[in-house]
């Protein structure tokens, strides 16, 4: 999947959540690699020498045909051209960034942070992390940290993200100023390892109904669901909806992992073969944590590779039922070849079929971006509803395309659904995604909502309270202090989504990620359709 490009729009215009409410100081980053990690220390690091070690390991290891001689002379990057879009060099800060996220640990202060007007807000502690233990709370606002003033400078996220991120055992000061007093106090943090469970989200949707969400495959995925599966069997679990929407993938390992949860004993799960690489086989344990109970996967166009892999194998085993839309389409395995100033390759070395010898593998030879082809394909083949023309000219404006200019192609690849669920765009127009991307959404939230409703409240009524007329107007008056240009007729088009986006951000703030799905859930369509064909 090419990095972020889909996951960005369709993520921004259709959800308009998670990731502008801040984001963990163990970055999420880069999540569509299915590659088994591998370090092979003091790889050359001079940039000659390393383009040759390059040359030397795509010989080596390519899943394909590939003549190296003709890229003798290229910049690193320009060969990596030559290849396919999943064969990437990693800069030594992107390269750790991607083992830290899918290790799910890293060394900082373990905290989420919005910058709500110039201001550096908390908005998450993980908990027993070091700023849980030194006290930072929800809704407290740091004005520096150490003797570096963060607040009111606008300083990118790179160097705010810096500042707390460290080595085990070394202090950080905190100043910081706590919701509802005036007082300032400053705290001492001592980093540590921040563990961060691969599960976004795991609760019961009804007496008899288990939801889990998985948004990264990484090293700990499959472990991780075994505690979330054995804590949902001990609340009456006996289905369960595995939510694997968004999933961009992450270590191939961690999916036959998830995927042996499922299956009894001595089922092929996936094989992967290439160039130079024999055929393998993985087979199930017959170990996992709910071989039993009726299962159903969520999926969309951006399930991708290691997701792929989970949902391929229970279609074909006739485990569970598929439901959603048809996924991203990528077959491809990479391993990551480490050199020694910190950067890596993450290098295509073999395909992966599913049990039956299926490749799901799309085509990335088209003339134009596979994302634009797909999303053109989907208005065609009227898997879209609502308002088409917004949603095609909300793209277009973010993408710089005329969707309509390219010819339509059948796509090969990619898991089909049994059970299709259209995407509704109803309400999802270009003024509603002016508000996402200006966060103006969150800046209510965190301006408004959170003093007018309290955690307990929330807790208490998550299931059936709504947000209003009433917070509408509010809204409205929000939008007019903020000097936002308001188009009436697509804003009250957008009503119930901004609603509905306000309420799971509010309990996002209050209740975690959690909290947001099961908001969200309640009136997502693939969800609903997936119960009622549970039952």
């Amino acid at each position: 999947m090419k990095k972020n490009t889909r996951k960005n729009i369709l993520i921004a215009i259709s959800y308009s959540v998670i990731l502008i409410a801040g984001m963990y100081l163990g970055i999420k980053f880069i999540k569509d690699q299915g590659f088994g990690v591998i370090r092979r220390p003091q790889l050359a690091s001079n940039s000659d020498e390393k383009l040759e070690e390059i040359l030397h390991i795509i010989n080596k290891n390519y899943v394909d045909d590939i003549n190296t001689d003709s890229l003798q002379n290229l910049p690193i990057d320009s060969v990596l051209h030559q290849l396919d879009p999943h064969s990437v060099y990693l800069p030594p800060t992107d390269a750790q960034d991607m083992t830290d996220n899918l290790e799910g640990n890293f060394e900082g202060v373990g905290i989420e942070y919005y910058m709500l007007n110039d201001t550096m807000m908390v908005t998450g502690v993980v908990k027993d992390g070091p700023a849980y233990q030194a006290g930072i709370k929800l809704g407290d606002k740091i004005l520096a940290i150490d003797t570096t003033i963060v607040s009111g400078r606008n300083l990118p996220k790179e160097q705010l993200t810096g500042r707390f991120r460290g080595k085990a055992g070394s202090g950080v000061g905190v100043t910081l100023l706590r919701s509802g007093t005036q007082v300032q106090s400053r705290l001492m943090v001592t980093r540590g390892k921040v563990n961060i469970s691969s599960i976004d989200a795991s609760y019961m949707i009804n007496p008899e109904t288990g939801y889990v969400r998985i948004s990264k495959f990484g090293a700990n995925t499959d472990s991780d669901f075994a505690i979330a599966a054995a804590n949902l069997k001990a609340k009456g679990m006996k289905k369960l909806i595995l939510d694997l929407r968004d999933n961009g993938g992450g270590y191939f390992s961690a999916a036959t992992g998830l995927a042996d949860q499922f299956l009894p004993e001595n089922k092929l799960i996936v094989y992967t073969q290439g160039k130079h690489e024999p055929r393998t086989d993985y087979y199930s344990t017959g170990t996992g944590a709910f071989q039993n109970g009726k299962l159903a996967i969520l999926i969309n166009e951006n399930t991708a590779s290691a997701s792929e892999i989970v949902a391929g194998a229970i279609q074909d085993l006739g485990r569970g039922i598929i439901v959603g839309r048809r996924s991203f389409g990528k077959g491809l395995v990479q391993e990551q070849f480490a050199f020694g100033d910190g950067s890596a390759l993450n290098l295509t070395i073999a395909r992966y079929y599913t049990p039956s010898g299926r490749s799901i593998q799309k085509s990335y030879k088209k003339g134009y971006d596979a994302y634009k082809h797909e999303l053109d394909e989907r208005m065609i083949d009227g898997e879209l509803t609502g308002d088409h023309t917004s949603f095609q000219d909300s793209i277009e404006k973010s993408e710089g395309v005329n969707l309509q200019q390219h010819k339509r192609v059948k796509t090969i690849g990619g898991i089909q659904p049994d059970i299709f669920v259209k995407l509704d765009t109803t309400g999802y127009n270009k003024f509603y995604a002016n508000l996402v991307s200006k966060k103006v959404l969150s800046d209510y939230v965190f301006n408004v909502l959170t003093n007018r409703y309290n955690a307990g409240f929330i807790e208490q009524n998550i299931n059936n309270f709504t947000l209003g007329d009433n917070d509408f107007k509010d809204f409205i008056g929000y939008l007019q202090r903020k000097n936002v240009t308001i188009d009436r007729m697509q804003l009250y088009g957008s009503k119930s989504v901004i609603l509905n986006d306000l309420k799971a951000l509010l309990c996002r703030y209050y209740l975690g990620d959690v909290g947001y799905y099961r908001s969200i859930n309640q009136t997502d369509n693939a969800v609903k359709q997936a119960l009622a064909n549970l039952q």
